[in-house]
């Protein structure tokens, strides 16, 4: 029997997990899953509200951000802030009713809103570029991130990752909205937010609108995720409907578990942890075609959630008493 097992040789490339071109690249899908799970924290960890359509507010962001350059001839610096605008009449647009719903009728409203959306930019090939997508809204950022190659050059680095620069800003942006979302968090619109998330009609009976707050909870959402949609399409150079499947929304809960409800800094750790594993994987050198590999990665991710779920189900730095959700 066992002659008939095959031998998996366990074998990892070291040289290539160890080189600097990988760790920037886990190092930028990790920034931009930070600020990704961000939002998702603020609505669930903070709000009590379960929001299944955070892969939708990636891909309006960035789908306003790209047309408004390649269409509207506007600068990439002016058409993101108007994306963030877009981004977040959208979600405004999906919370005024989806927010009337029990959490389960409105965790499926807002999935179905985000897919509603990915197919509608799969079809509308005249605005979107349909499955073929839109390239060419980058230039600006080229040449900011050359003048930041230059500059890491004339420091005494020579020849830095080509994408080193995006690795350096999208963690700059994640840092510095962990410590806005920290000081939001602790201010008195925090605490309205933390008493809707405990106790909704308790929160009402003091005088407190929750629908409204819920709206800006998931107003917010929308926000962190178009800013998550740039640099996720700044990092592919490309925008496509297949990039924003609802698996990229569960990948976001699945960061926030790693980290732990009620922990902005947690989010940051868990996504580390999470891209680390997930991409490091494919360095184990197995008899297994890309598929499989693919397959292996969810396999382990799932068993380490099975296992933090198990013995620490607050997550790495999540606190227990952040574990109360709405009904």
């Amino acid at each position: 029997m066992t002659e008939l097992l095959p031998v998996l040789p366990l074998a990892v490339d070291l040289e290539a997990f160890a080189s600097l071109g990988f760790w920037t690249g886990v190092g930028i899908l990790a920034g931009t899953y930070t600020i990704f799970a961000l939002g998702l924290q603020v609505n669930v960890g903070f709000t009590g509200i379960f929001n299944f359509g955070q892969a939708g507010f990636m891909a309006i962001g960035a789908y306003s951000m790209a047309i408004l350059v390649t269409d509207a001839d506007l600068s990439f610096w002016l058409a993101m802030p108007i994306a963030i605008l877009i981004t977040m009449a959208f979600g405004l647009l999906v919370g005024l009713p989806a927010l009337r719903l029990r959490t389960d009728y409105l965790a499926i409203a807002t999935i179905a809103a985000a897919e509603a959306l990915r197919l509608f930019a799969l079809n509308a090939r005249d605005l979107t570029g349909g499955a073929q997508g839109i390239f060419g809204f980058d230039s600006e950022w080229d040449d900011a991130s050359d003048a930041i190659l230059n500059g890491l050059e004339s420091l005494g680095w020579s020849n830095p990752e080509t994408l080193f620069p995006l690795f350096l800003v999208v963690w700059a942006v994640a840092i510095l909205l962990m410590f806005a979302l920290t000081f939001l968090q602790k201010s008195a619109w925090g605490r309205v937010l933390r008493a809707v998330r405990e106790d909704e009609d308790a929160a009402r009976a003091l005088g407190k609108n929750a629908f409204a707050y819920k709206l800006q909870s998931l107003a917010i959402a929308a926000a962190l995720g178009a800013i998550a949609g740039f640099f996720l399409a700044l990092n592919l150079r490309f925008i496509i409907p297949d990039e924003f499947l609802p698996i990229f929304t569960f990948l976001g809960y699945a960061v926030l578990i790693l980290g732990g409800l009620g922990s902005y800094f947690g989010v940051a750790a868990g996504a580390i942890v999470f891209w680390t594993i997930f991409e490091g994987l494919r360095f184990l050198e197995l008899p297994f075609d890309e598929v499989q590999i693919r397959a292996l990665q969810f396999i382990v991710l799932g068993l380490v959630l099975i296992l933090l779920m198990a013995f620490r189900p607050q997550g790495m730095f999540g606190k227990r008493q952040e574990m109360v959700l709405g009904d």
